[in-house]
């Protein structure tokens, strides 16, 4: 009653067997150093906002020494290609700051469960003592 289809499907792809695929644990330390490169932006705002407010000076050198760490991870994450660090923007005050420690809090307990997933010991310090850093400054939310 209906005729054979003698053409290949329009679904089927030449280039199929060609496409590239990455493995798991590719994929884990692209993500891994995507989670990093974003802590590592916020921890540069973070920075650059306590060495323009009355922040002391071992917290913007505590800032700028993690900083430090974290792009060194990337690196080695990306085969050893160092992130690009964009400028800080100006302006901020306590608020900001709070907010800055927040988002940096939840990206290093993002980056924490990567490393963990990935048995990154150095990662999982690294963001183990992040998450710690930016607990401290962060406001309880129960009593507020």
């Amino acid at each position: 009653m209906y005729e054979p289809i003698r053409t290949k499907s329009v679904h089927t792809t030449a280039a199929a067997p060609q496409i590239p695929h990455r493995s798991r644990a590719e994929e884990l330390d692209i993500r891994l150093a995507t989670q990093l490169t974003a802590l590592l932006t916020v921890t540069d705002e973070l920075h650059a906002l306590a060495s323009r407010t009355d922040g002391t000076a071992a917290d913007g050198a505590a800032l700028a020494a993690a900083a430090e760490r974290i792009a060194e991870q990337v690196a080695r994450l990306s085969g050893g290609h160092y992130p690009l660090r964009a400028e800080p923007t100006d302006g901020g005050a306590a608020p900001r700051a709070a907010a800055l420690h927040q988002r940096a809090h939840t990206l290093a307990e993002h980056t924490l469960a990567l490393a963990t997933t990935r048995n990154d010991t150095a990662v999982t310090a690294l963001a183990a003592e992040r998450v710690a850093a930016h607990a401290a400054p962060l406001p309880d939310l129960a009593t507020a």
